[in-house]
């Protein structure tokens, strides 16, 4: 009892983690082997849970639609409950034809896929999956993060660029147009959790939470305006203005087929996982939670918000670019920046109480 309550106020994860890198000590002896391998196991764990993320949501988002319009979904491969159709997905992806479009940029081409999955998989090493664990728990992880996020525009635009196709590169400066617009709210919206933990540090946002109340009840404004602003940057309905069928046919991705199209919607997935596990950490408390071990409730707390993005792809219907553009800068952006306001004042008068 006492060994298990030692484990739960350190933190599954991190006692896993402790002990494994002491066999680590233990069989070669040295520190910086042990280090090192550790690290690798992190990295080896971040790309697994992305991966394992794509599989499991591609089937989850087709049960979810057809709970939201009355259908069946999947239920034909891999029994009643076809849960080998992602296994058949990617099958069918890696078997596809890799067609090269005529008088594109090859290298920047074939570039653009790969470029995208770096940032989306770079900012999993800032979260705090557990008390104590973070690959990077460093005391800038916001900014940094944010800095980090924001270079998946590019790849959108130099694929669009690169293939030779004016739907191709329409689609691409729609994308750039899109996420530079829902950035700023999004910032904005982080400052007031800043204000209130004192920390732009993952961990301690969540600790301040565990010490407080969950700041989606002190910060119920900045939390509406990320999950707004968190689904245009994912790229998802209603916001998926990246790919028109009736305007720009699939937009930056027009001219890519095989496993290159499919590296743009593993990046969309593993964006989804990314922001549900930020809406968790920033407004959800994170790991905290009673009786259970901290990565269940972070768990819970991240799949249920995934529903909540795939709730809202079959729920609303695609809007006009210039109505998603007018949204961001009319709307989402003054609201964020009254909500800094509305903090500061109150955690001023607070201190003269």
């Amino acid at each position: 009892m006492e060994l298990w309550e030692t484990i739960m106020a350190q933190g599954v994860v991190k006692t896993a983690a402790e002990t494994l890198r002491w066999v680590f000590l233990w069989i070669f002896g040295s520190e910086l082997i042990a280090d090192v391998l550790m690290k690798c196991v992190g990295i080896g764990a971040i790309l697994g849970i992305i991966s394992v993320a794509a599989i499991v949501f591609t089937y989850g988002e087709r049960k979810v639609c057809a709970f939201m319009q009355v259908r069946i979904g999947p239920n034909r491969v891999g029994g009643r409950f076809g849960l080998l159709q992602p296994i058949a997905d990617m099958l069918k992806l890696m078997s596809k034809e890799d067609i090269i479009p005529e008088g594109c940029d090859r290298v920047v081409w074939a570039l653009g896929p790969m470029l995208l999955f770096v940032p989306t998989a770079l900012i999993y090493a800032f979260f705090p999956f557990d008390k104590g664990v973070a690959l990077a728990d460093v005391n800038v992880g916001i900014f940094l993060m944010l800095a980090i996020s924001s270079q998946s525009v590019l790849p959108f635009l130099i694929s669009g660029y690169a293939s030779n196709s004016k739907y191709a590169f329409i689609g691409g400066m729609r994308t750039v147009a899109q996420m530079l617009s829902y950035e700023a709210p999004m910032v904005f919206s982080l400052l007031g959790v800043v204000m209130l933990s004192g920390s732009m540090r993952m961990c301690d946002i969540v600790e301040a939470q565990g010490e407080q109340f969950w700041f989606i009840l002190m910060q119920p404004i900045a939390f509406v305006v990320f999950v707004i602003s968190a689904t245009a940057e994912t790229n998802r309905v209603p916001f998926d203005l990246v790919e028109g069928e009736a305007e720009i046919v699939a937009g930056p991705f027009a001219e890519y087929s095989g496993m290159r199209w499919a590296l743009f919607f593993l990046a969309e997935y593993a964006n989804l996982l990314s922001v549900s596990i930020l809406t968790t950490v920033f407004f959800l408390g994170g790991w905290n939670g009673p009786f259970l071990p901290g990565v269940v409730w972070f768990g819970v707390k991240v799949l249920a918000m995934v529903f909540v993005f795939m709730w809202f792809r079959w729920t609303f219907p695609r809007t006009r670019i210039d109505q998603m553009l007018a949204f961001s800068w009319k709307v989402l952006l003054p609201l964020a920046l009254a909500n800094v306001l509305f903090t500061g004042v109150g955690i001023y008068a607070r201190q003269w109480m």
